[in-house]
């Protein structure tokens, strides 16, 4: 039987280990990516814009409806003079102190063809959801892309620490062996401090690497909607880099799915709808109505028999602005001109999106080719170390060239870990350019 006092020391030092591993998360690039883009406020405020295009799609459909009002008034007169005569001789009406009258109307109009109007607007308004979409689609883009950036930032942080610990490793077994020494009478004071010196410098530079840390780590919270203080574990996004296509495979892929490519097609479409707009306005229009009276001048609410009047009259209207047929000439002209606006922005877009595309790719290629060189000139530092470190031994090499030798080492070791992760960013750096990252 466990004395009480200890189970209770027990739970204790099992609380701090609890909550440590509560703030601590585990998750893949994939999973970094999915809780981005479901927790992004920007993508939230997207789709609100989406969500009031497609309302106003249903507003210029009701304009489509027929009109309809309806209004029911009663009305009081108080008449002072009794009499009234049109003239000498004229017969005298004799009229009584007061008078009520209701009357009541209900109208119904239907435009039954103006111009084309109507038509052009719904289909322009449907084109701006179109537009919406595509924003959305884009904020999509950039919140994934933030996010794969600032993944990639910590993992390239995380290796250099790793290789830095790895570094205090080595050196604080270099001091106890120069301490040896020294006890030995092998070496000089001077070497064991010269370890000591550099163990001071790569605990600096470990410092700074964790502080680092910290902040991107903190970044990376917000943009998945974490708490902040939760320490993120990243998992190894760089395996199996893969192998790019040719350069105008991707050039393909962007003209197909650039997002602003494709919003500049749809404005395209826009404007030629406000051409066609603007040409309706020298049309005719045609309205249908119907209308109904209700007079009933009796003062009673519910009116005798034949004391009231209920006329009903069904009408059409056709209305012409000629005068448009010479002062909207100008107007057609100019939304040409915007129109032709347009296309041009897309030919300078498509050969911006082109120099992207080259550039991202040649960068990729780049990024992949360090890793190979920087791999041989691990190989060959590790073996400097090596020579190094057996001359050091055997007195043959100075304290110096000992350090430096490691220190060519591990730098090697943080430059890889980095072009490791500089090559994924650059794969999906190349990939955003084409507009096909979030797939």
């Amino acid at each position: 039987m466990i004395p009480k006092s200890i189970r209770l020391m027990l739970v204790a030092s099992l609380i701090p280990a609890a909550l440590f591993a509560q703030s601590t998360k585990e998750l893949n690039i994939n999973q970094a990516i999915e809780l981005g883009i479901a927790n992004s406020k920007n993508l939230k405020r997207a789709q609100n814009k989406i969500d009031q295009a497609a309302a106003q799609l249903e507003v210029v459909k009701d304009n489509a409806l027929p009109t309809a009002n309806a209004s029911f008034m009663y009305n009081h007169a108080e008449i002072p003079t009794h009499t009234f005569s049109l003239g000498d001789g004229a017969s005298v009406l004799n009229l009584p102190n007061r008078a009520d009258a209701f009357v009541g109307t209900a109208a119904v109009q239907e435009l039954v063809y103006g111009g084309g109007k109507l038509k052009y607007a719904k289909e322009s308004t449907k084109l701006l959801a179109q537009v919406a979409q595509l924003d959305a689609d884009i904020s999509k883009e950039d919140i994934t892309y933030a996010v794969i950036s600032t993944y990639y930032s910590l993992y390239k942080i995380e290796q250099s620490k790793k290789v830095v610990n790895q570094n205090l490793e080595s050196i604080a077994a270099q001091i106890k062996q120069a301490q040896r020494f020294f006890e030995q009478g092998i070496v000089t004071k001077n070497d064991v401090l010269r370890f000591q010196l550099q163990q001071a410098n790569v605990t600096l530079t470990q410092m700074d690497i964790e502080s680092n840390r910290k902040v991107v780590n903190y970044n990376l919270d917000i943009l998945l909607g974490w708490p902040e203080d939760t320490e993120i574990k990243i998992v190894d996004p760089s395996a199996g880099l893969k192998a790019a296509s040719s350069l105008n495979d991707y050039i393909g892929l962007a003209m197909a799915n650039r997002q602003e490519l494709k919003q500049l097609d749809v404005q395209n479409k826009v404007a030629d709808y406000n051409i066609k707009t603007i040409k309706a306005n020298t049309r005719p229009t045609v309205g249908v109505g119907a209308n109904l009276y209700y007079i009933n001048p009796s003062g009673s609410f519910i009116p005798p028999v034949n004391q009231y009047l209920l006329p009903v009259t069904v009408g059409a209207t056709v209305s012409w602005n000629i005068g448009s047929l010479w002062t909207n000439k100008n107007k057609v002209s100019e939304a040409r001109i915007q129109q032709s606006e347009i296309a041009i922005q897309k030919d300078i877009l498509s050969d911006q999106v082109k120099t992207d595309i080259n550039r991202n790719y040649q960068n990729y290629q780049v990024a992949v080719n360090k890793i190979e060189v920087l791999e041989t000139s691990i190989a060959q530092a590790a073996e400097n170390d090596r020579l190094l470190a057996s001359k050091y031994k055997n007195n043959v090499a100075s304290v110096t060239d000992r350090i430096d030798a490691e220190t060519l080492l591990y730098q090697a070791k943080i430059n890889l870990e980095i072009a490791k992760a500089d090559a994924g960013l650059a794969y999906y750096t190349l990939l955003k350019s084409t507009g096909k990252i979030t797939q």
